[in-house]
């Protein structure tokens, strides 16, 4: 009977100590290891780029490791579906933008997740658009971009470029036309450096994209103009500065856009590690190198949220792009 007693004894303190134990674990500060910042573009792009301004710096303010993956494969589809299947526990974080949460979802049957299932924890960065046009196009503003776009509509419609079917570009341009009340003939090309050539080349009439350094050669040597910019107003980028916007004109007045990066976690993270991901990247965002580095990306840096703002946000934008898709009859291929 004393040896049972003593068993029983042993036993009861082996289970208090294994609550213990798993109390202790489940009580780990986050992050209790390396936070992986998943990246939906193979490496070398501007997307990467972003990515390695962003992760040492982030490190420093979580205290573990925050290594970049590139997962690139279906519009960004297949690292954001790698992000909606790992823990919610905050330790993968997907850098992401309209293009593969929203968008994708909607022009894509194989895209299985749903920009709900993602929670918007800060944005970084905010790219200013451009229209681009062959250098013989006639027209040399946006006002008369409009009239031409209208004008030959009947007879030799517009080419416009984007970089496959259901991105942000190829959604703008049908967009603009039906804003215009115009034909258009979409042509998709399997990435950017190919559609600038066919601009370059004047086998393109004009294409909306974030602005870039090479672009902004292009049209100084003369093989491209920058018609205007989409933005509401005038960039603050010193590479902006003399391009007038589309606000300046008329016909194509509150045709407003830009195309943002931020980063995401799992809708269902708990809401103490989201806080403390959305105050470790807001104190990235008060860093002056990491704003020098990313406007020499031409990208504007973006204003630090709180997670409300963040809600709120991501919100509004996927319901305008919800609208926009839904107007122009996006259809999932």
């Amino acid at each position: 009977m004393i040896l049972l007693s003593e068993l029983l004894k042993k036993a009861l303190l082996a289970g208090l100590l294994l609550l213990l134990a798993g109390a202790a674990v489940a009580a780990d500060p986050f992050p209790a290891k390396p936070v992986v910042m998943m990246v939906p573009y193979p490496a070398g792009g501007l997307s990467d780029t972003i990515a390695r301004l962003v992760n040492n710096p982030l490190s420093k303010h979580l205290g573990q490791p925050v290594p970049v993956e590139n997962l690139g494969g279906v519009s960004g589809a297949i690292a954001a579906q790698k992000v909606a299947g790992a823990p919610a526990d905050g330790h993968y974080l997907f850098q992401g933008s309209p293009n593969e949460l929203i968008l994708s979802p909607l022009a894509n049957a194989a895209v299985r997740f749903k920009s709900e299932e993602f929670r918007l924890v800060q944005m970084i960065g905010v790219a200013p658009m451009v229209i681009l046009a062959r250098k013989d196009l006639p027209a040399n503003t946006a006002d008369e971009l409009a009239t031409l776009a209208r004008s030959v509509s009947r007879t030799r419609p517009l080419t416009y470029g984007s970089v496959g079917i259901g991105s942000l570009y190829h959604v703008l341009g049908e967009h603009m036309a039906q804003t215009l009340g115009a034909t258009m003939v979409h042509v998709p090309y399997k990435g950017g450096a190919p559609l600038l050539q066919d601009l370059g080349g004047g086998q393109l009439d004009f294409v909306m994209l974030p602005v870039s350094l090479q672009q902004i050669a292009l049209a100084e040597q003369g093989r491209i103009k920058i018609i205007a910019s989409i933005s509401a107003t005038r960039a603050e980028l010193p590479a902006l500065k003399n391009i007038p916007t589309v606000n300046e004109g008329t016909l194509l007045k509150g045709f407003n856009f830009s195309t943002w990066t931020g980063y995401f976690v799992r809708k269902d993270t708990p809401d103490e590690v989201v806080l403390q991901l959305n105050k470790a990247l807001g104190a990235v965002l008060s860093e002056p190198a990491v704003r020098t580095q990313l406007e020499a990306q031409n990208m504007l840096l973006a204003q630090p949220m709180s997670l409300a703002e963040a809600n709120k946000a991501f919100a509004a934008e996927t319901a305008r792009f919800r609208a926009i898709a839904k107007a122009i009859n996006l259809q999932p291929q």
